[in-house]
């Protein structure tokens, strides 16, 4: 592999620009409006659960979830050891670029396959074993599961020659390193005491924990911010729990959203069952009485009813927030299978919100899990306090560390690590 420079050596501040494929390439950008989820989708509170589906058969091979919260305090140490390791890497020349002409996945048998072992063999995901190099057997898709694992892709034991599996894989070491290094600092600013309870939104990875005494209790997938409106980083504590909720649509919604949609389709609030409120009198606006060939419309406000096509689904999580962002269920839970996530205007939507809100209220008095089931599904409007403090942190990680040594990188989606990536 070419690298940075034949003279430069590796330091904990390299700033040599790296030219490379962009991480980005290739992944779908934004879905549809946010905020108002396709009227064909079913709502229902059940969520999937989404699994990495990896299980090692291998001592060497950790598993890469465990119920150590992602930062905690030897996460930095960590992330120190990776950066040592990622470094041997360079300096041994790093890893082969991969090249796949047809789809690999196990039974396949080629040239290429050999190519990959090595690849997976360098980054610590594969056990030199021998046998036949060019056999994509058992232990190789093993290793595949576990690298897609590390890297936020969905776990399915296939590489593709289009697929975001290979554009990880052909990611430079020198470009992982830096990361590292980056990522070093923010987890050393997340290391101390979070609170005996805690929830953490890691917003480049689209996941959520909740901890408590050190442990993680559940993980969920997130929805999160668009590029172009991107989910702010935060530190905070959840206040209340608003059940069957209704949704009032910030005024750049309106303008971005709504306004185009209701020329597009006039019987788009019809749909969705959202209505026009004038601020000033509370009286309910027929939108005939609108300019929508304006922005005439951002004068007032819309409020969409609680119903199965609400846009926060059954439930809303509130805690201060100067950008004024909120945690939300979504009708639009397919969503929360696919390997991009970032799809809202800024708040984050929750995977399995029943498990989220109950695990929030369990200290809250008259609000155990049957309680929190019943107003799910009760359809009627209803506000929870939460007596203990939860508190909430939005931090961006796209680089981080296990004791056990597996390593995690998440692409940089929101371009916030000022690696001052180029194409080629």
């Amino acid at each position: 592999m070419t690298k940075i420079g034949s003279e430069e050596t590796i330091t904990g501040r390299m700033r040599a620009k790296i030219t490379r494929r962009s991480l980005l390439a290739g992944i779908g950008g934004a879905g549809a409006f946010a905020a108002m989820p396709a009227a064909a989708q079913q709502f229902a509170l059940d969520q999937a659960e989404w699994s990495d589906g990896f299980d090692t058969s291998m001592p060497a091979q950790a598993m890469v979830r465990t119920n150590a919260p992602t930062i905690n305090p030897e996460t930095p140490a960590n992330v120190e050891a990776a950066i040592q390791r990622y470094a041997d890497i360079y300096a041994r020349g790093g890893w082969p670029y991969v090249n796949v002409s047809q789809p690999l996945k196990i039974g396949a048998s080629s040239p290429e396959v050999a190519q990959l072992r090595q690849r997976l063999e360098v980054s610590g995901d594969l056990q030199p074993m021998g046998g036949n190099p060019t056999s994509f057997d058992s232990f190789v898709d093993q290793a595949v599961r576990r690298f897609q694992t590390r890297h936020g892709v969905r776990a399915d034991g296939v590489i593709s020659a289009d697929g975001e599996t290979i554009k990880m894989m052909n990611v430079p070491v020198e470009l992982r390193l830096r990361q590292l290094e980056t990522n070093l600092v923010r987890v050393r600013a997340m290391s101390g005491f979070l609170g005996d309870r805690y929830v953490m939104v890691n917003v480049p990875a689209a996941d959520i924990e909740t901890v408590e005494n050190g442990s993680v209790h559940s993980r969920h997938q997130a929805i999160v911010g668009k590029i172009d409106r991107q989910t702010p980083l935060l530190s905070t504590h959840i206040t209340d729990i608003k059940f069957n909720p209704f949704w009032t649509v910030p005024v750049s919604i309106i303008k971005k959203d709504i306004i185009p949609m209701v020329n597009k389709d006039p019987e788009y609030l019809t749909k969705f069952k959202i209505r026009i409120i004038d601020p000033r009198s509370g009286a309910e606006v027929d939108q005939s009485m609108v300019d929508w060939s304006t922005e005439d419309a951002a004068r007032y406000t819309f409020r969409q009813d609680p119903n199965e096509l609400n846009s926060m689904g059954a439930v809303k999580i509130n805690f201060p927030s100067p950008e004024g962002v909120y945690m939300h269920d979504t009708p639009s839970k397919t969503l929360f299978g696919s390997n991009y996530r970032f799809h809202s205007s800024g708040c984050v939507r929750v995977q399995n919100v029943r498990e989220y809100v109950s695990w929030i209220l369990k200290n809250t008095p008259g609000w155990d899990a049957a309680a929190v089931d019943a107003g799910l599904r009760s359809g009627e409007r209803l506000d929870a306090i939460v007596a203990d403090r939860v508190n909430l942190y939005f931090n961006y990680f796209t680089a981080w560390a296990s004791t056990d040594g597996v390593v995690q990188f998440r692409d940089d989606i929101y371009q916030r690590d000022g690696l001052d990536i180029a194409l080629r």
